[in-house]
């Protein structure tokens, strides 16, 4: 029985394109199998195997929380100055 195979194409940074190729190599693993090891645990785990992240390193609903609780806080709330909040958490 032939195996089939389809063909994804993906744009990516080329430096992150070598980055991960030499990642894999290390591994033993070639770029399209590390790419088919990535989407057969997508499908496993019905899931990303990780856990996405903000630039800020938040995920991203807490994220989403802290911009509308921001938002809130600067619509009915009291702002603080940095030395204000040193004062009032640390005691300095």
């Amino acid at each position: 029985m032939a195996t089939k195979t389809a063909i994804v194409n993906v744009r990516t940074n080329p430096a992150t394109k070598l980055a991960a190729q030499r990642v894999f190599e290390k591994m033993g693993l070639d770029l399209s199998t590390g790419v088919n090891m990535y989407l057969a645990r997508v499908v496993q785990d019905k899931a990303m195997p990780f856990v996405p992240r903000t630039v800020n390193g938040f995920t991203p609903a807490y994220e989403a929380r802290i911009l509308r609780e921001t938002a809130q806080a600067e619509k009915y709330g009291k702002r603080y100055t940095a030395d204000e909040v040193m004062r009032e958490f640390f005691g300095k």
